[in-house]
């Protein structure tokens, strides 16, 4: 090994030596088997770790709530599910109206608060097409109106059309892949407000008010009454405002989804029903968390020592939410749900279609909650395995340069034995700062044969030492 000697008027020194290189070529191990133990312990958080009974049971899990959805979720109108989340809608609906002041009793009909909130949340879009040019026009009667009416979908594009419509007194409404605009909708109308802030700032309560009072129905309904339109597919007004609005051609297919979307809210599919279903996919989603917790408790406990147990380490065996095997059995718990639900809704499309597929009928039934909780699952898994592939190619890497350093760091100890001069290589101190420069030189003479200088071109004594720095003169 060739240590390079620096000489300068201040002395010298060595650039490096066997200790230094050895202690960084340590560090630098130590980095690697650090970063290897930290993806290792990132790769097995990552790697879902299911036993038969974990997938039998999440398997069960959905179907039981694929059951409880077909018997119980059904169908607007034909929904016991449905019925209880109706009457708490109107329940809601009172309790904003009280909220707002209305001063109604136990026995005071929903229809009075919402007449109330319809006055106080009042807005100029909210032509029904009965008795108004708009029905023979394009078609707008009570049945339609909440959906074809941009300002009453409960989205951010019915939240921009809303505001807007209050700015300049019109109705936007969507109709046969067609964007209309009534202008002077409201002769009387006039928005709150003293600028402009404060005037969206009205307009947005007024859009929110007016979604609450018209949730369960007007306040002229009979029965069930026209609610909301779920928020999904009152996307398909949006996407054709949108088109219209950027000059873009309104397809067919946007047109027929759109008619779907429209037929089927008609039938009851607004946001009341849409909440309904979602209650079979959270009770599947909370009996998949809580059978992992239980079984990771149960466990724990057998297999923990008492003495060694502790909440933190309790929870970190149990917890349901972050780790993989949960997210693992969460997926086959919402994809069995979403192929029980799926086959209930061919065989009853098909039954009340004659023969062939009726899709209205498909869709009312098909659980579009259930489908976009499974999406979310398959979506982790996918992410999850290609962070796993990329994590195991990062392993290799590593121990790859783990291999490379410690043969390196093997190779530095065994030279560090060989070449232990540290006493040896103090000579040049010994010649600087004492005339005892025999001995010094004694050292030169031991440091010259550990690295194997030929005996001929050892200096081994004061004679020779003279003869040489003479010039070979005696």
């Amino acid at each position: 090994m060739l240590l390079k000697l620096d000489i300068n008027q201040k002395g010298y020194a060595f650039a490096a030596n066997l200790d230094e290189v050895l202690a960084d070529a340590e560090s630098d191990l130590s980095s690697i088997l650090s970063k290897i133990d930290e993806n290792t312990h990132t790769i097995n958080k990552m790697t879902a770790d299911c036993d038969n009974i974990d997938y039998i049971l999440s398997v069960c899990s959905g179907v039981l709530c694929g059951v409880i959805d077909i018997f119980l979720i059904g169908k607007p109108g034909d929904s016991p599910v449905g019925n209880i989340t109706d009457k708490w809608f109107e329940d809601r609906t009172v309790a904003f109206a009280k909220m707002c002041g209305w001063n109604g009793t136990k026995n005071s009909s929903t229809s009075s608060a919402i007449k109330y909130l319809e006055k106080k949340f009042k807005i100029p879009y909210d032509q029904t097409g009965a008795d108004d040019a708009a029905s023979w026009v394009f078609d707008l009667n009570p049945k339609n109106h909440h959906f074809k009416s941009l300002g009453h979908n409960p989205t951010l594009l019915g939240l921009f059309f809303s505001i807007l419509d209050q700015f300049a007194n019109t109705s936007h409404f969507v109709t046969d892949g067609e964007l209309i605009s009534l202008q002077e909708s409201d002769g009387k109308w006039v928005l709150r407000g003293n600028n402009i802030p404060s005037k969206i700032f009205c307009g947005f309560i007024n859009w929110f008010g007016h979604i609450v009072s018209d949730i369960s129905g007007s306040s002229s309904s009979k029965g069930r009454g026209m609610g909301i339109p779920s928020p999904f597919w009152a996307w398909t007004n949006d996407i054709i405002a949108i088109k219209k609005k950027a000059n873009i051609p309104v397809t067919e297919f946007d047109k027929s989804i759109n008619e779907l979307a429209l037929e089927i809210f008609k039938k009851g599919y607004d946001i009341r029903f849409q909440v309904a279903q979602t209650i079979p996919v959270l009770i599947n989603e909370m009996l998949v968390r809580t059978i992992y917790s239980i079984r990771r408790m149960v466990r724990y406990f057998n297999t923990v020592e008492k003495k060694i147990r502790s909440f933190s380490l309790l929870w970190e065996t149990c917890e349901p939410f972050t780790n993989a095997t949960v997210k693992r059995m969460l997926t086959v718990a919402h994809g069995t749900f979403c192929l029980v639900d799926a086959s209930d809704v061919l065989v009853r499309g098909i039954i009340y279609g004659g023969g062939s597929l009726n899709i209205a009928e498909s869709i009312m039934r098909l659980n579009i909650i259930g489908i976009g909780r499974f999406t979310i699952s398959l979506y982790g898994e996918v992410t999850r395995r290609t962070q796993r592939t990329s994590l195991k190619e990062e392993a290799i890497v590593l121990k790859r340069e783990k291999l490379i350093l410690t043969d390196y760091v093997e190779g530095l100890q065994y030279l560090s034995k060989i070449y232990d001069d540290n006493e040896l290589l103090q000579f040049t101190k010994d010649l600087q700062g004492s005339e005892m420069y025999i001995k010094a030189f004694e050292k030169t003479i031991t440091l010259a044969e550990k690295r194997k200088v030929p005996e001929d071109k050892i200096l081994k004594n004061k004679t020779e030492i003279d003869f040489y720095f003479n010039g070979g003169k005696s």
